[in-house]
């Protein structure tokens, strides 16, 4: 029996869209399809398989352009951020581990900020890694708990989150021993040689007088640093590289010393306490010694540096392949530098020192907890970084391309308020308005309701700036910020021939009627029927009037004469209620940070926060 469903030889398969039979008007007497109607069946068959490829083709391509978009988007994105990530790491098929090995010593600084972030991107984001915080407290007299600790807070506020914590103290045993083999194989030797006649003798490329001196006598010298005897500190360690390398971070740097004592800032003896270990330890290794070591030990793959350690990239190599350990891979990137800024911790401790600053968390400092206390917020500063990416190209940043973008954050939540300057301020009479004041709930962020509502007050006398009463002409039309307009009907203006132009006093009528945009004076006020909130609003200048300090340059020859501004006002009867850190907007004014909250008899103290724009 035959399948009805068969189709007769030479015609086509169904296709969607077009019948599966042949008419019955073209069959002849036995019920057969003609040889016309199978022609013409096929030939629309074709017509109609093209024309869905030609439907399809058409989806396709569309399809394509959709993903190229995509892509081209993403591109000018990444472009805009001006970060590109892919810089190639080496040898990542296996797993990344990265590190952060701040010093104990200080607090950090936006360029702390800029290595930790980017180990932690590339460990948590970009590989799937692991993240090490290590403290290297190998200078004891220098480091506290309490820079510790504050480093951990720090970086916690920031979001990065260490898998692993351990200090460089923890190895202390460890980095002794391999000290130990290294002057064993010949490739450390003790010195005793003056710091002054050192550092000549490696500027030129001479070699001391104890570096051929006998393995015993290395070690009997090692010794006695080990116990801190008198004579023991004399002596340093150093690495047997080269006499007279180009690279003159090869030439035999010092890899140990022996601590036990230091002058403190009185001129008084101090014995030297490790915040760890205590008194246990004499001998201390220097930071391109121990960090190759226990970076190896640790497991980490990849070690970020800035590039200001180029130089010793061979020396950290050198290391570890003296002490035949695994090899590590380095990246290179670029610090950050801003003008007019301080970054090096030595001298950020002077100024904290001199009294200069509040202390780390000054608001004209580069801490993180500095600029934080200024006003910037964590996921801005997030994004500065990560827009920054791992450049080598080292450039000496304004500070408004870092403050514009923590605008874009603060703008769309940032309250709304109003102050009025104590000291500047003229009281203005108003026609019109009710003698008897009163309140009206309105909206703190104009464009965001989420933000909550405030009250304001409503009545016949209010206050305003001078600058803006100043500007007033004779019956002028004005616009009173969240109320409508007003017109000038009379100026009264002070007869002390110092200050002729000092208004003492304004008459408005009110028009509410009258349409904002026509006017062009638009200005904040603040009725003085309501319980007004004394605030004192603060602002800065750079601490250093240069752009880049030089190393050898005096922090006192630079230092800018006066940093700190602070302008008494009254604000409007809202602001009581806010927060030491809320960050809000004195209308007009620019954004603040409260950086002390209002309370009877204590004024309230908002810290400006720049937007970006010069000023």
């Amino acid at each position: 029996m035959t399948d009805a469903s068969a189709q007769p030889d030479g015609v086509p398969s169904p296709v969607p869209g077009v019948p599966s039979t042949v008419p019955p008007s073209t069959t002849d007497t036995n019920n057969q399809p003609t040889k016309n109607a199978l022609k013409k069946a096929a030939r629309e068959a074709a017509k109609a398989e093209a024309k869905a490829k030609k439907k399809e083709d058409k989806i396709l391509d569309r399809t394509t352009k959709n993903l190229e978009d995509v892509a081209i988007t993403e591109k000018k994105v990444k472009a805009k951020q001006g970060a590109n990530y892919n810089i190639g790491l080496k040898n990542t098929e296996n797993g990344v581990v990265t590190r952060f090995p701040p010093e104990p010593s200080g607090y950090l600084h936006i360029g702390h900020a800029k290595a930790a972030l980017l180990n932690d991107f590339f460990a948590h984001e970009q590989y799937n890694g692991t993240l090490l915080l290590r403290f290297d407290d190998t200078n004891p007299r220098n480091e506290s708990a309490e820079f510790q600790d504050a480093i951990i807070e720090d970086l916690k506020m920031m979001g990065i989150e260490p898998d692993r914590v351990s200090h460089t103290s923890d190895y202390f045993q460890e980095l002794y021993e391999y000290c130990v083999r290294m002057i064993q194989n010949g490739k450390a030797y003790a010195d005793d040689t003056e710091k002054e006649s050192m550092q000549h003798e490696r500027r030129h490329g001479l070699a001391s007088a104890r570096r051929d001196q006998s393995i015993e006598e290395n070690l009997a010298r090692f010794e006695e640093m080990k116990s801190g005897t008198e004579e023991g500190q004399r002596w340093c360690i150093r690495a047997k590289l080269s006499v007279d390398s180009p690279n003159k971070a090869l030439r035999d740097p010092v890899i140990y010393r022996c601590v036990v004592k230091y002058v403190d800032d009185e001129g008084n003896e101090q014995q030297i306490v490790h915040h760890r270990t205590g008194t246990k330890w004499k001998i201390y290794p220097n930071y391109d010694f121990c960090c190759p070591i226990v970076d190896s030990l640790e497991g980490v793959t990849h070690a970020l540096r800035t590039t200001e350690y180029q130089d010793r990239n061979d020396q950290y190599q050198w290391m570890l392949k003296a002490l035949n350990l695994r090899k590590v891979d380095i990246w290179g990137f670029a610090r950050l530098n801003f003008v007019r800024t301080l970054l090096s911790k030595r001298k950020l401790t002077q100024l904290v020192k001199s009294g200069a600053v509040y202390g780390w968390d000054d608001p004209r400092f580069p801490t993180v907890r500095g600029i934080r206390r200024r006003g910037m917020t964590i996921e801005a500063l997030r994004e500065f970084m990560v827009s920054q990416g791992p450049s080598r190209n080292v450039v000496n940043m304004d500070w408004t391309i870092f403050w514009a973008m923590n605008k874009k954050h603060i703008d769309p939540v940032a309250p709304r308020h109003t102050a009025i300057t104590t000291n500047q301020s003229v009281v203005c009479n108003i026609a019109g308005a009710d003698a008897k004041v009163r309140f009206e709930e309105k909206p703190k962020h104009i464009k965001n309701p989420e933000v909550g509502t405030k009250k304001v007050a409503y009545s016949n006398k209010i206050l305003i700036e001078q600058a803006d009463a100043q500007q007033f002409a004779q019956d002028e039309e004005i616009t009173l910020m969240n109320w409508g307009n007003a017109f000038v009907r009379k100026i009264s203006k002070s007869n002390d021939p110092q200050h002729l132009d000092h208004v003492t006093e304004v008459e408005l009528e009110l028009h509410l009627d009258g349409d904002f945009k026509k006017t062009e004076k638009k200005i904040t006020w603040l009725s003085n029927d309501q319980t007004l909130v004394p605030v004192e609003l603060v602002d800065f200048d750079y601490l250093i009037t240069k752009d880049k300090l030089e190393e050898n340059d005096e922090i006192d020859d630079f230092l800018t004469p006066q940093t700190e501004f602070k302008t008494y006002a009254v604000a409007d009867c809202n602001v009581a209620d806010i927060n030491e850190n809320d960050i809000i907007q004195f209308e007009r004014k620019g954004y603040f940070r409260c950086d002390r909250a209002a309370k009877p008899g204590q004024p309230g103290v908002f810290f400006n926060i720049p937007t970006g724009k010069s000023k």
